[in-house]
C-alpha cells in the first residue's frame, strides 16, 4: 500500500485516462489532411515527436490508431516500449491525427496533466513492469491495454500536479545541460582519437624521438630493401622447412597429408597504384608502400554457419570493437576441421571486409585471451611482425587515413560494401623502422588508454544522470518532491468529478476497451 501525503489518492490509470479512445469517423471527409505518426517519428527516451508527416483521412481511416492533441502515445511493441518511445501529442494540422497500430493512446481526464501521465508510463520502473507483463511471440511481444488500465499510482491534487511538473522540468533542465556537456565531451573524445591516429601516421607523434635517433634513420630505399630482404628470408626458410617435411613424408611412405608448398610472396609495383586520396607527406625515415609488403598473404575465415553453443567461439564482424575483441554475443563451432584451419594465434590482426560503408575496414588485434576462430567476413592479415607489428598495423587500419582510402576502393554490392583481400594488400601503409613503430604504439597506448578512462567516466556520469531522473520521478509520485498545500482540492474530489463526468456522458461517447 502506498504511503501518500494528505490530499493524494491512490488510483488506476483507467480511472483518470481513457485508454485507446474511439472517435466518430463519420464526421470526417475523405480528403481531410491529417497528421500521421509512424513509430520512427517518436524519439526514444526524450519524448520528442514529429507530427509533420501528413496523409488524407481516406488513407488512414482503416487500420491506424487515432489520437488528438494532449494525448499520450505509448509504444506497446518490443523493443520500442523498452527503449522509451512515448510522447505527448502536440498541435497538429487537424483535430485528429493517426499513427502506428503499435501505439496505445492515453487521454487524460479533465484536471489531469498530460505530462504527469507521460512521466507515469515512461519512467523506467513502469517500463520494467510492462516488459515483464508482455504477451505474444518472441520479437512480437506487446504490452496489453489491461497492463496500462490496471496500473496503480498516487494522484496529487491538480494544483500540486502543476507544482510537481514545474519542479520536474526545472530539475530535468539542469540534468539536460549536464548531459549535453557530457555528450559533447564524448564527441570531442572521438575526434581526439581520430586526430591522434592521424598525427601518429603522419609522423608527428614521434618527431622528438626521431630527433634523438637521427643517426639510425634509414632512407626510403634502404628501408624498402630491408623489408624485401626480410620477405625473401622468410620465404626461403619456409621453403627449406617444406622441403624437409616433404622428404620426411615421402620417407614415411607418404603417410598422412602431403605438406603444402609455401606460396611465393606477392609482388607489388614500385609505386602505389589507383590512389583516390592524397596521402600526407612523411618525415625522413618513412615511406608509403603497399600493405601487402608486410603480409605473408591474407586469408579469409570460415564461411560455415556457426551455432549458439559449441566448444570454440567464432569471432565475427560485430566482435571487432575499437581495435580490440569484444567477447559478447559470440557464435560457436565444434567442427574439428574448422578449428584446425581457422584457429587464431596471439597477435593476429583481423580486418572486417564487408557490411555497411561505416564498418568496412574496422580492425582489431587478437591477443590470445581465449582460443577462438574467425568468420568468413573477416580477413586475417598475417602480418610479418619484423616489418609491421600487429598493434602498429591495427592502429593504422583504424585511422582516418586508412578509412578514407577504404571508402574510395570498396566494391559495392547490392546491400553491402566490400574490400577483398587483394584490395587490402594494395592499401597504402606508412612504413618506418620497427623501433619507431614501437615508440608510436607506446604513445598511442598511453594516450588512448587515458581517453578510454575518461570516456568510462563520462559513461558513468551519464548513467548517474539517468538514475537521478528516475529518483526525481520516484519522489514526485511519492509526494516528496514539493510541499503540499492544505488549501488544494483533494485528489479524491477530482476523481469523483471525473467519474461523474464519465457516467453522465452519452453511452456512444464512452470509452470501450480496445484490444491489446
Amino acid at each position: 500500500m502506498m504511503d501518500l501525503p494528505s490530499g493524494w489518492a491512490i488510483t488506476r490509470l483507467s480511472e483518470i485516462c481513457e485508454i485507446n479512445p474511439r472517435i466518430d469517423k463519420t464526421t470526417m471527409e475523405p480528403d481531410t489532411v491529417v497528421s500521421f505518426v509512424a513509430m520512427p517519428a517518436v524519439e526514444a527516451e526524450s519524448g520528442r515527436i514529429d507530427v509533420s508527416e501528413t496523409r488524407t483521412f481516406f488513407q488512414v481511416k482503416q487500420g491506424y490508431t487515432p489520437f488528438k492533441k494532449g494525448d499520450v502515445l505509448f509504444a506497446k511493441i518490443t523493443p520500442c516500449m523498452e527503449n522509451g518511445k512515448m510522447a505527448i501529442v502536440p498541435e497538429m494540422v487537424s483535430e485528429h491525427g493517426f499513427g502506428s497500430t503499435e501505439f496505445h493512446v492515453l487521454r487524460p481526464g479533465k484536471g489531469i496533466e498530460a505530462k504527469l501521465i507521460y512521466h507515469a508510463v515512461s519512467n523506467q520502473g513502469f517500463r520494467y513492469h510492462a516488459e515483464h507483463n508482455m504477451t505474444g511471440a518472441v520479437g512480437q511481444k506487446r504490452v496489453s491495454a489491461s497492463v496500462l488500465e490496471e496500473h496503480e499510482l498516487g494522484l496529487p491534487p491538480t494544483n500540486e500536479q502543476h507544482r510537481i511538473l514545474e519542479k520536474i522540468e526545472a530539475m530535468f533542465d539542469e540534468i539536460d545541460k549536464g548531459v549535453e556537456s557530457l555528450q559533447t565531451a564524448r564527441t570531442t573524445l572521438g575526434l581526439y582519437r581520430q586526430s591522434l591516429l592521424k598525427s601518429a601516421f603522419e609522423g608527428h607523434l614521434t618527431a622528438d624521438w626521431r630527433a634523438k635517433h637521427a643517426d639510425k634513420l634509414e632512407a626510403p630505399e634502404t628501408l624498402l630493401a630491408r623489408i624485401q630482404h626480410e620477405r625473401d628470408t622468410r620465404y626461403k626458410a619456409a621453403l627449406d622447412a617444406w622441403q624437409t617435411a616433404l622428404a620426411e613424408w615421402r620417407a614415411d611412405v607418404e603417410n598422412g597429408k602431403r605438406p603444402q608448398k609455401p606460396k611465393r610472396p606477392a609482388t607489388f609495383p614500385d609505386q602505389l597504384q589507383n590512389l583516390r586520396i592524397e596521402l600526407p607527406d612523411l618525415p625522413h625515415g618513412w615511406t608509403w608502400a603497399h600493405l601487402g609488403l608486410c603480409s605473408s598473404g591474407p586469408e579469409y575465415g570460415t564461411a560455415a554457419k556457426s551455432a549458439d553453443t559449441g566448444t570454440m567461439p567464432v569471432i565475427r564482424m560485430g566482435n571487432l570493437q575499437r581495435g580490440r575483441i569484444d567477447w559478447d554475443n559470440l557464435a560457436f563451432t565444434s567442427d574439428p576441421e574448422e578449428i584446425e584451419q581457422y584457429s587464431l594465434k596471439s597477435g593476429d590482426v583481423l580486418f572486417n571486409r564487408t557490411n555497411s560503408p561505416e564498418l568496412v575496414g574496422k580492425t582489431s588485434i587478437y591477443k590470445g585471451e581465449r582460443p577462438a576462430l574467425f568468420a568468413g567476413y573477416l580477413v586475417r592479415v598475417n602480418q610479418i611482425e619484423e616489418i609491421a607489428s600487429g598493434p602498429y598495423l591495427t592502429y593504422f587500419l583504424n585511422s582516418p587515413i586508412a578509412g578514407e582510402h577504404g571508402r574510395t576502393v570498396k566494391t559495392d554490392g547490392v546491400n553491402q560494401s566490400n574490400i577483398n583481400a587483394s584490395k587490402l594488400q594494395e592499401y597504402p601503409l606508412p612504413y618506418c623502422s620497427p623501433a619507431e613503430q614501437t615508440e608510436i604504439v607506446r604513445i598511442l597506448d598511453a594516450r588512448l588508454e587515458a581517453a578510454d578512462a575518461l570516456e568510462n567516466e563520462i559513461g558513468a556520469a551519464l548513467t548517474r544522470a539517468s538514475a537521478l531522473r528516475q529518483s526525481i520521478l520516484k519522489k514526485a509520485f511519492a509526494g516528496q518532491l514539493v510541499p503540499q498545500d492544505p488549501g488544494d482540492e483533494p485528489a479524491a474530489v477530482l476523481l469523483a468529478r471525473i467519474k461523474a463526468e464519465r457516467d453522465s456522458a452519452p453511452k456512444s461517447a464512452r470509452k470501450r476497451r480496445a484490444p491489446a
